[in-house]
């Protein structure tokens, strides 16, 4: 291991693992060879502990809590009375890291996990020997303690950067910032600062939204390492020193050559066209502003890595949507059935509902709401839609940003009684709405836990009823 990477002494350490889903079990293997003793706290049958109140926290040198632990959680909040110091799992990896391979670091309210995918594609086609990790996916500290690994394309939560303190990536990106999870976070503050975190110590570029002001504030605020250059992302022509669009041409004016030089002031570097990124588009082949946001994000993260255009060209290309995200599910009489399951908050359904053409999607939305409020995304998409199906125990936010956004809409409810068949009865009732051209769009703007396992149980039912539309 490089000597000059700053590792802890955990050799003689106490520590306490609070959860013991995918991350906890990961981060219980790193440190069984590495610290004196390991207490896990969840309340699944096989951890140490199940009631956190119990844990006597006096001979505990460390607490390394999973994404699902508040801050506000009581084993969390006596830690920090203590004096106990309280790292996530991406501050252990950080301190253990085998290797002194790049950290490429995603962030923002969504789009994350494309981002993260669209820039695992290009480190790919460049010849890099790239670990996808974080939020969704494997554990980064797995990726952190394998000294083959040549750079991680990183996705993290404001959960996980809550606690993390001393990450310091190559190059890190905040893609868009509104309002999400403010029950865990306390308020909407605190979260623009936590996901701000992400910028602190960054080394090569700090990537912002030029159109999402927030995402430059935390440029900013961030304490970067000295060198580390602001880069902006933008849909239009890039100014000097960003990356962006001329015409169709993803192009980059911030790492095509040597700051200050003239070929950096009168030059750019074209990465692609926004024909590489058709195929992710909606129902007529145009890729959405966010889509294309996305692949700019990812694409001024591998060009601070060093990646030639020419891999950015290939990488997004080569790049295949994971499930769940605007993915085209069939089209049945004439109308197209698109399953966006992932948009979990009313930021991902406006963006899913943006991209389609006006007055021609009937939406399936609803479910668990976590206190969200739909106003801002009913008024800005209310021309999109000729009708709404509501689903979900959680109706009425959404039902009355309708009632006073969008009045001339149709809406219908689905009962949220027999759980098993509420997909499926939802796709009937849009079906019976629609009209040949039109789009039925899952884009529910909520949590999917108050009547599924997850969001991709709720695209799978959507799938599995769409396909009984068309038997």
């Amino acid at each position: 291991m490089p000597a000059a990477l700053d590792r802890p002494d955990l050799g003689d350490a106490r520590v306490v693992v609070a959860g013991l889903g995918v991350t906890g079990r990961a981060v219980v293997t790193a440190l069984t060879p590495r610290a004196r003793s390991i207490v896990t706290v969840d309340a699944q049958a096989d951890a140490d502990v199940a009631d956190a109140s119990t844990l006597d926290l006096t001979d505990v040198d460390l607490v390394v809590a999973s994404p699902g632990w508040a801050p506000s959680s009581d084993l969390l909040v006596r830690a920090g009375a203590a004096g106990v110091p309280v790292w996530s799992e991406i501050e252990l990896a950080w301190r253990l890291r085998a290797s002194d391979a790049p950290w490429l670091a995603v962030t923002g309210t969504n789009g994350k996990t494309t981002t993260v995918g669209m820039l695992t594609s290009i480190l790919r086609a460049s010849g890099a020997h790239v670990a996808e990790v974080g939020n969704v996916g494997t554990p980064v500290i797995e990726a952190a303690l394998d000294p083959s690994v040549e750079v991680l394309a990183v996705e993290l939560s404001s959960f996980q950067l809550r606690f993390t303190h001393s990450m310091s990536a190559t190059a890190a990106a905040v893609l868009n910032l509104a309002p999400d999870h403010l029950d865990w976070h306390g308020s909407f503050e605190q979260y623009a600062r936590d996901k701000g975190r992400i910028f602190d110590r960054a080394r090569r570029a700090c990537l912002y939204n030029v159109a999402d002001a927030a995402t430059r504030r935390m440029v900013e605020d961030a304490d970067v390492t000295e060198g580390a250059r602001a880069v902006g992302f933008t849909l239009t022509a890039p100014a000097r020193g960003d990356v962006g669009v001329v015409e169709d041409v993803l192009v980059d004016r911030a790492f095509h050559a040597a700051p200050g030089t003239p070929a950096w002031r009168d030059t750019a570097a074209e990465l692609g066209t926004l024909a590489d990124l058709a195929r992710l588009g909606g129902t007529d082949g145009t890729p959405p502003a966010h889509v294309v946001a996305n692949a700019l994000a990812a694409a001024g993260l591998a060009r601070a890595s060093g990646v030639s255009p020419k891999a950015v060209r290939d990488g997004l290309r080569a790049y295949a949507p994971g499930a769940h995200r605007i993915a085209t599910v069939a089209t049945v009489a004439g109308v197209t059935y698109v399953d966006d399951s992932k948009a979990t908050n009313a930021h991902a359904a406006s963006a899913a509902l943006g991209g389609m053409a006006a007055g021609t999607v009937v939406w399936i939305a609803g479910g668990l709401a976590k206190g969200a409020q739909f106003d801002d995304l009913v008024a800005a998409r209310a021309d999109r839609l000729r009708a709404v199906v509501l689903i979900g125990v959680d109706q009425a936010p959404l039902r009355q940003a309708l009632e006073r956004h969008a009045p001339h809409v149709r809406v219908e409810s689905v009962d949220p009684g027999d759980t098993g068949t509420v997909m499926r009865r939802a796709v009937v009732r849009a079906a019976g709405l629609a009209h040949p051209g039109d789009t039925v769009l899952l884009a529910p703007a909520c949590a999917s836990m108050d009547q599924f396992r997850s969001y991709a149980e709720r695209g799978d039912r959507f799938a599995d009823a769409v396909r009984g539309v068309g038997a």
